[in-house]
């Protein structure tokens, strides 16, 4: 019995150091545990596996009963540089003098400098800090403070000093970690937000130049209806003085010609204030800047932009993607918010060099070290560090609800847009339809009021008939052009498979 006892106390003794091992690497398993960053979740988004306007069948009938003519297919354009699928080298031009010269861009390049910048600055943390230092001072003590009778001559001294210093957190709970990963998430977001200025920027530029374009043709037709009420009021003048008609029909006419003028004029305030807000975008002043008159004539030039996969939206929009990152930032800084509860651990390292002389700093007589390690950990802190800690947890759920609300306008945007095309494209080809039928009318109207078997006002109310559906056409040929932009935009800048972004320089 009693060998028995005594292998047992043996055996225990012997297991007693693997026992504080592994209790020591579990409690320290369990801190690191406690304070370390959540592992990052995804938020479960519920993406539907087909956008519902896609799915639509769009009416492909034109107006003589052939088949409409289809824009030129986008998906073999580059993504990045969307624009070239409309083929238009003066929008090219806009979008790269703009690119170049927009402020609202340089300002943003400007805030993804400052984010990387403050992503090195916590990188910096996971080396050792080390410094120097080297200086002289001349120093006369009193007397009496060495002792000696007051009055005493003291002679003063030099004293020359080189320090070296090295110091370095050792990053037992992950809160440098933590704070890095932040940062660098924290950068990645902004470049997104970068990329969604300049795709933003890009879509505008496109949009007010379409704008100014749809209203060029528009003016044209004003213009267009100008001269026949010119050539109006001057057939029916010398009708007048022939005595063919009365005073009446040669009173409306002249409205219908002021009427027509005041209209075209009111169109060129607009066409100026587009004109303005192009300058703008492309960085210039507004009186320096005049935009070629170029009407905009047929939509046959748009490109047809698939829509793709909804899930494929999640990694194009650079919204989205600047929403992700910052979900990220904020899931890491709970890890650090939890690191501040713990103990942190400091290493100090100084050598340096003294003497009364410059030459003798550097003896090795002149030596002096010091090798120390701090570490501090929090008491009571009024629950300062719980409160932080809660704080984090806040803004992660609050990132997490923004990028929710990021995926769901971009999913609304993209049907919004679809919609948008597919009705005005049937819209395109009703109007056009009834432009032709207006024409005719107009033209036997004239025909009919010329042969002296209608009245003026039969003809007055074709013609002006006539001059607002060619004037809805040309509107609705501006809406389309504006609205394929806006499709690009809200699809993030590009269609089909998703291609690597080129972060900001």
């Amino acid at each position: 019995m009693l060998k028995t006892n005594l292998s047992a106390r043996t055996a225990a003794r012997r297991a007693a150091p693997a026992l504080r091992t592994a209790l020591t690497a579990m409690a320290a398993a369990v801190l690191l545990a406690a304070c370390a960053a959540p592992e990052f979740k995804q938020p479960q988004i519920e993406t539907p596996t087909a956008f519902k306007e896609a799915q639509v069948p769009a009416v492909q009938t034109a107006a003589d009963g052939t088949r409409w003519k289809q824009g030129v297919p986008a998906e073999r354009q580059a993504r990045g540089e969307w624009w070239l699928a409309f083929n238009d080298p003066a929008l090219t031009s806009l979008i790269g003098e703009a690119t170049q010269a927009n402020a609202n861009l340089a300002v943003a390049a400007a805030r993804v400098k400052q984010a990387r910048a403050i992503a090195g600055i916590a990188e910096a943390d996971r080396i050792p800090q080390v410094g120097v230092n080297v200086g002289g001072q001349r120093n006369r003590a009193s007397a009496v403070s060495l002792g000696l009778p007051n009055g005493a001559p003291v002679a003063a001294t030099n004293v020359y000093q080189a320090n070296l210093t090295a110091s370095y957190e050792v990053d037992l709970f992950g809160r440098v970690a933590s704070n890095v990963s932040a940062s660098r998430s924290d950068a990645l977001a902004v470049e997104a937000t970068y990329r969604s200025v300049l795709l933003s920027l890009q879509a505008d530029v496109a949009q007010t130049y379409f704008q100014l374009r749809a209203t060029d043709a528009e003016l044209a037709t004003l213009e267009q209806t100008v001269r026949l009420r010119e050539e109006s009021v001057h057939v029916n003048q010398r009708r007048y003085d022939l005595g063919d008609i009365g005073e009446f029909d040669l009173s409306r006419a002249r409205t219908e010609l002021s009427t027509t003028r005041a209209e075209a004029i009111g169109l060129q305030r607009q066409r100026a204030t587009s004109e303005h807000a192009l300058a703008v975008l492309l960085g210039k002043p507004a009186a320096s800047f005049t935009a070629t008159v170029n009407p905009l004539q047929d939509s046959g030039f748009l490109p047809v932009i698939p829509a793709g996969m909804p899930s494929s939206l999640l990694e194009r929009r650079p919204d989205i993607a600047s929403a992700q990152r910052t979900m990220e930032a904020s899931n890491a800084r709970i890890g650090v918010a939890k690191s501040a509860m713990f103990p942190a651990l400091t290493l100090n390292a100084s050598g340096s060099g003294a003497s009364d002389t410059f030459s003798d700093i550097f003896k090795w007589s002149s030596r002096s070290w010091l090798l120390g390690a701090l570490m501090s950990m929090p008491i009571i802190d009024g629950g300062r560090n719980k409160a932080a800690v809660s704080r984090s947890e806040a803004q992660l759920e609050e990132s997490v609800a923004t990028y929710r609300q990021s995926v769901l306008v971009a999913f609304a945007e993209v049907e919004d847009n679809l919609a948008g095309l597919r009705i005005l494209s049937g819209q395109t080809q009703q109007i056009d339809e009834a432009v032709v039928s207006a024409r005719r009318s107009a033209d036997l109207a004239q025909k009919l009021y010329d042969a002296g078997r209608s009245s003026y006002l039969d003809l007055l109310d074709a013609q002006r008939n006539l001059a607002t559906i060619e004037r809805n056409a040309v509107q609705l040929r501006g809406n389309r052009a504006v609205t394929t932009v806006a499709l690009i935009r809200a699809l993030g800048g590009g269609w089909g498979e998703t291609e690597p972004q080129v972060a900001a320089n």
